[in-house]
């Protein structure tokens, strides 16, 4: 039977609470007041979501001898030129304006220097000590910020509320709203808006090992593909090189340990207990994500891997008490699953991370779809093939504060809010409730397969066969889901069925970073073609788009624009 649909109408509606949607309500009620604001999240407010889990910090220049353009040259070239240049300039800059904001104005307290001055620590692929933090918590410390914020202004909250499709106009005018069911009654809410920011980040938990939370489904990136948008550099998947490996039996296991302990010296040691990362590049364990996990990946498959599988992570030579008063959050956290970070040594793994493709999206967060924003992890382009550890949660700040000014300036309030159109709203609806009472089937095993399917055959390193493999792999999921249906006694926080939307959204973007990777005959930063090692002419840089056409999915590219700097060329003043 097909459930009632209730609706309701606001101003702006965001679909995500980390730092990108969070920035973007205080920022849109700062500029009008009176509009109506309205916060929709998969859990509750300031609980979820990856921004809360960011140890590591914030990158922004902001120290003598550093400089914007010191930070966009380090952004550009992690990124392997790859990047919208125009958005890393934004970035770059703007996280300039958004760190102060964060700190004076909104409460942040980030560590401080014996002088009084805000204390920047080591990241790798950083030419500069630029990354602020509250000791290993940075995440913690700004989501309790914003959150408090928040909820001391008139921004309405939908909590418990996922985001289920994106409803264009009838009259073919854009976006008119978003089709979103309540969790806690199980029903269905259409809220028509007059603006929509896609905030609800990435998240690659398709694969074995990973470290967001498990509510992170690729929700917006999947919904911005059945609408017809186009995504990015999906292919860029990033992987972190040091994931807690505490055996296969605990969540534990793939959850990040920050990049900050090799920015202060740690070492990488494998399990004869030699390092070995000067094998494979010249700064060490100092070097980008990318290289890191690749060169983790590779001593494990030549025979050098600890018990669990992995290498470990030293830090006990920089002094015990150090560590433990630097990186209290982190030697908690390994203390926890029974390790002695401070005065031992802690089997880690590589970690499915990040997601540096999504929406293609404007420095106003504008998509193709009128009065559609994106910010944050959902969106391509700003990183390029490689996210610079820091550049996540400046991202998130930077574009989501932009997205709430460009909402409250561009909204036609003095407008009546946009029909939806009946047939997308119908075909929204079927694919959500149609499979309630149906077999449930066996979605565990389902999202086992994912699993290994992704590690295996489109993770670190890829070839045309692994990825082909891939693709038949998921066809036969994809399948197997669409028959698959969920108990439909009590809607209410119906968990297998909350597990079959997640899945289906999960499949569905395995297909579209396999489809990218295929197209990307090169490796080029997280992207590693073992048939094709050797990165192709920068300066005749292109990417990937990939867009949704019924079910298929088409992929084309085109040509990088060197708005800023070509390669080869440098912005910094005092270059060579």
């Amino acid at each position: 039977m097909t459930p009632a649909l209730t609706s309701r109408e606001t101003d702006i509606l965001i679909l995500g609470s980390g730092g990108a949607g969070l920035f973007a309500a205080l920022h849109a009620k700062k500029a009008a007041p009176d509009l109506d604001v309205t916060v929709a999240v998969k859990g509750l407010l300031g609980k979820c979501g990856c921004t809360r889990m960011v140890q590591g910090g914030y990158n922004v220049a902001l120290a003598p001898g550093d400089s914007a353009e010191r930070h966009f040259m380090d952004t550009i070239e992690g990124g392997k030129w790859l990047n919208n240049q125009d958005l890393a300039w934004t970035l770059v800059h703007e996280a300039q304006v958004r760190i102060r904001e964060l700190e004076s104005e909104l409460g942040c307290f980030f560590d401080r220097n014996a002088d009084g001055t805000v204390h920047q620590k080591a990241f790798a692929g950083q030419t500069f000590d630029r990354t602020v933090h509250k000791g290993d918590l940075t995440g913690i410390e700004i989501i309790n910020r914003l959150s408090e914020q928040v909820w001391r202004r008139a921004v309405n909250r939908m909590e418990d509320h996922r985001a289920l499709d994106l409803i264009p106009a009838a009259d073919g005018s854009g976006l008119a709203g978003v089709l979103m069911l309540d969790m806690r009654s199980g029903e269905p809410v259409l809220v028509k808006a007059r603006a929509v920011l896609l905030a609800t980040g990435g998240g690659p938990t398709m694969y074995k090992y990973h470290t967001p939370s498990g509510d992170k489904s690729c929700d917006g990136l999947a919904m911005a593909l059945r609408a017809g948008l186009a995504l990015r550099d999906m292919e860029m998947v990033q992987f972190h090189p040091t994931g807690l490996l505490a055996g296969p039996d605990t969540r534990m296991t793939g959850t990040v340990l920050e990049e900050g302990l090799r920015g202060a010296g740690g070492w990488l040691t494998d399990r004869t207990g030699e390092r070995f990362m000067h094998l494979y590049d010249p700064r060490g364990e100092r070097a980008t994500r990318d290289i890191v996990s690749r060169s983790i990946t590779r001593r494990i498959r030549d025979g050098y891997a600890t018990e669990n599988g992995g290498v470990y992570i030293e830090m006990r030579h920089l002094g015990p008490e150090h560590v433990r008063k630097t990186f209290k959050g982190m030697v908690e956290r390994c203390a926890d699953c029974g390790f002695d970070l401070a005065g031992g040594r802690v089997e880690v793994t590589p970690t499915a991370h990040y997601m540096m493709g999504g929406v293609v999206f404007q420095e106003n967060c504008g998509t193709a779809m009128h009065r559609l924003y994106a910010a944050g992890e959902d969106t391509g382009g700003v990183h390029g093939a490689n996210r610079l550890g820091g550049n996540g949660v400046a991202n998130s700040t930077v574009f989501g504060g932009l997205a709430g000014d460009a909402m409250a300036r561009e909204i036609e309030r003095g407008q009546a809010l946009a029909g939806p159109d009946p047939a997308a709203l119908e075909r929204a609806m079927a694919r959500a409730f149609s499979p309630l009472g149906r077999d449930a089937r066996d979605l565990p095993a389902i999202r086992e397969t994912l699993y290994e399917t992704m590690w295996a055959d489109a993770g670190i390193l890829r070839t045309a066969e692994g990825l082909t493999r891939a693709q038949a792999t998921l066809g036969t999921l994809s399948d197997a889901i669409s028959r698959a249906g969920a108990p439909d006694g009590d809607r209410r926080y119906n968990l297998t069925w909350m597990d079959r939307l997640n899945l289906e959204n999960l499949v569905r973007i395995s297909e579209v970073i396999c489809a990218a990777a295929l197209a990307r005959e090169d490796s080029r930063g997280a992207h590693f073609r073992e048939d094709f090692p050797e990165t192709s002419d920068l300066a005749a840089s292109h990417y990937t788009l990939v867009r949704q056409s019924g079910e298929a999915i088409a992929v084309s590219t085109a040509p990088v624009a060197f708005t800023r700097v070509r390669p080869g060329e440098s912005l910094i003043k005092d270059a060579a």
